[in-house]
């Protein structure tokens, strides 16, 4: 701990920043920590995307290989996550649009739609999986 002069010029304790320990995460930051992840997450997604694409075109053994690596639980594991990154940031970027019309900015505002959005996030990532397992008869 640093000190500075006092004003009657004395040495006086410098005040220090809230620590880690108590600092009491707020939605906003978070959720805004969670757009820039899920943005990261997409773009490793798309090579994923780009995988796949080179898989179907290079062959059918090139293709099953893609198939086994991304149906394994593994594979499922990082393919929901970025199914839950797709919808989070589709969501939150909407939740951005608005706010540039000048709307929902109020602290109120500001939270339903936070919670809005991550509730949005689960639902369609759950009913994206179902559907597509429904659809796939498995």
């Amino acid at each position: 701990m640093s000190s500075e002069p006092a004003a009657s010029g004395g040495l006086r304790p410098r005040p220090l920043s809230p620590h880690l320990q108590i600092y009491r995460r707020q939605l906003t930051s978070v959720l805004s920590i969670l757009h820039r992840a899920s943005g990261i997450a997409l773009s490793a997604g798309a090579l994923l995307l780009v995988w796949w694409l080179i898989a179907a075109a290079a062959g059918p053994e090139s293709y099953a290989t893609f198939s086994a690596a991304t149906g394994s639980i593994l594979g499922r594991v990082l393919l929901f996550g970025w199914t839950l990154s797709f919808f989070y940031h589709l969501a939150n970027g909407i939740r951005h649009l608005w706010w540039d019309t000048g709307r929902g900015l109020d602290l109120p505002s500001v939270y339903r739609s936070g919670y809005a959005v991550l509730g949005f996030t689960v639902v369609a990532s759950l009913a994206a999986w179902i559907l597509g397992y429904w659809m796939r008869g498995a």
